[in-house]
């Protein structure tokens, strides 16, 4: 799959292609309704599927201080489209000089001079340019005009998540917040994942016989509520069952909040300065100051065994 950033990276070549628009954060089930049309189509006209998303996220540029809590990092983001079939992921800098382009004019710059859509594929809400004053209705009536048809996605699908609420990523952040994985992985249609490099903390969890890894996550990452989670630790390709802590460490009264994971039955791991990913599987309990330190390796050798058993038999399912 290729990867561009800005439309200087476009092949002067590059031909006609079906293209779909949007952040795109956390690809979740209704994004991938969309994206895989836009690839299904696309090799119905036999020419690529491109898929436009921006960096960083526009409400950021339009009003400064609001970027919401990301599900996915623009690089996880591609991965997972290319998973979906997509053949090259355009990232566009949204910069405020950008969020001044009229709807027309970002149809003409993007679509037309760069892409040369041939069909754009859309969820029904969807908005673009100034003051996203751009809408399905005239996308359409400008493909009159510039050779290219639109197809509009129904992307709500709904589960139990949020009490039956249209899949969004809205919703998806609010459940992680609430510290509901399990209703965010139903969204997602997986484990909702945090990235980031291990970096040294005080190393509490090695004195007690549990080392974990202290992930210094992304920024603007959607991290869940605090608590204990069962889920798992990629490292090097490696995937370990794992016991993951979010909170401040109320039991040494802390107060930066970190992110920790345990690799389970894994002695002797050295993975500092690597960039792992967390995935959250299920909750387990939420943090707790306990009475003493035995109490504490008491309650962590529960936690473990419960994360063990819910590994496990997540696997199982999937096997």
């Amino acid at each position: 799959m290729q990867r561009w950033r800005g439309l200087e990276d476009i092949p002067q070549d590059w031909g006609r292609s079906v293209v779909t628009i949007g952040s795109y954060d956390g690809v979740h089930r209704g994004h991938q309704l969309i994206i895989g049309r836009a690839v299904e189509r696309a090799r119905e006209l036999g020419v690529p599927s491109v898929v436009v998303t921006f960096d960083p996220h526009p409400s950021e540029v339009v009003r400064p201080g609001s970027h919401p809590p990301l599900l996915a990092p623009h690089h996880r983001r591609a991965e997972l489209m290319a998973d979906l079939g997509v053949d090259a992921v355009l990232v566009l800098p949204f910069t405020a000089e950008f969020s001044q382009l009229s709807p027309a004019d970002f149809i003409v710059k993007v679509l037309v001079d760069k892409l040369h859509a041939r069909t754009v594929i859309e969820g029904p809400n969807f908005r673009f340019g100034h003051k996203a004053a751009g809408n399905v209705a005239f996308l359409r009536e400008m493909g009159g005009t510039y050779d290219y048809e639109v197809e509009v996605i129904d992307l709500y699908v709904t589960g139990d998540a949020g009490g039956g609420e249209p899949f969004s990523s809205t919703l998806t952040r609010r459940l992680i917040a609430e510290g509901d994985v399990e209703g965010a992985a139903e969204i997602l249609g997986r484990p909702h994942r945090v990235e980031g490099v291990v970096v040294r903390g005080a190393q509490r969890g090695r004195e007690l016989g549990y080392p974990t890894a202290n992930v210094e996550t992304l920024p603007h990452t959607a991290i869940p509520a605090d608590g204990v989670y069962a889920g798992w630790l990629t490292a090097g390709g490696e995937r370990m069952p794992a016991a993951i802590s979010v909170g401040t460490n109320p039991q040494f009264d802390g107060t930066e909040r970190t992110v920790e994971a345990y690799a389970i039955d894994r002695v002797g791991l050295d993975l500092y300065g690597l960039h792992v990913a967390v995935d959250f599987l299920a909750y387990v309990r939420g943090q707790e100051k306990f009475a003493s330190i035995e109490a504490l390796l008491e309650a962590i050798a529960e936690d473990v065994k419960r994360c063990r058993a819910l590994t496990d038999t997540y696997d199982a399912k999937l096997s």
